[in-house]
């Protein structure tokens, strides 16, 4: 009986450990679970994910890509420009992001982002990826992102989508710019906003395993069919 019991604690122990250490490594991932509702898939990219072979990644599998291109009013992404390129030549959606600073102006970052990201009418919507200190001052945060979406919306024919963590969406977004589609991050579960705000993105998973992509990538599902997706680019 005894023997029986420490097999039962063993296994108790193990089973936990052994998913806990595949979802580390990619392997496996929880929110899967809660993603496979969705089947329209997709991924973004940045510097961080070193040299893509787009060749190799599944465009069945994965729609569309959002890839890093600028930060703040002069930082470019060193791999935008050849992510951009294989991506589009083997047939995904392909659309750019702007990681938001608080240290320079909504007009200043938006021209960064003008400066280095084609104006292609078959690309999806400038987005802006906002995960400030959610301690910033509202005020100065929302102005900024105000003069910001304007001019790229401006320019690119397309309301900009703003990434969001549930801090920065409560602190800076709620309530306002209900014209943008929300593109959020939860990792843990279904994402739910607590104004009931429909989101069009969710990035469910930050340590994806993908052929073609030697590191961790973030893997992303879209709220709607394929046909909607590609209406985004218009």
């Amino acid at each position: 009986m005894k023997k029986k019991q420490i097999i039962i604690m063993l296994c108790i122990l193990v089973v936990p450990l052994t998913f806990g250490v595949l979802e580390f490594l990619g392997v496996i991932w929880h929110t899967d679970i809660f993603a496979r509702g969705y089947e329209i898939k997709g991924l973004d990219v940045s510097n961080h994910q070193h040299i893509i072979e787009w060749y190799n990644v599944s465009s069945e599998d994965y729609k569309f890509v959002f890839m890093k291109a600028t930060e703040g009013e002069d930082f470019v992404d060193k791999s935008f420009e050849i992510n951009w390129k294989g991506a589009k030549d083997n047939k995904f959606l392909v659309g750019a992001y702007h990681f938001f600073v608080t240290s320079s102006t909504g007009e200043e970052q938006a021209n960064n982002f003008i400066r280095t990201v084609p104006v292609e009418s078959d690309s999806l919507p400038p987005v802006i990826d906002l995960e400030v200190n959610k301690r910033e001052n509202k005020e100065m945060v929302v102005k900024n992102l105000e003069v910001m979406i304007d001019r790229l919306e401006e320019i690119y024919g397309k309301k900009p989508i703003i990434y969001v963590t549930y801090d920065t969406y409560n602190a800076f977004v709620k309530g306002s710019f209900q014209e943008c589609d929300i593109w959020i991050r939860d990792i843990m579960k279904l994402p739910r906003l607590e104004d009931e705000q429909k989101w069009v993105f969710w990035q469910y998973c930050n340590r994806g395993r993908i052929e073609g992509i030697d590191t961790y990538v973030d893997i992303n599902v879209f709220h709607g069919t394929e046909k909607e997706l590609i209406e985004l680019t218009k």
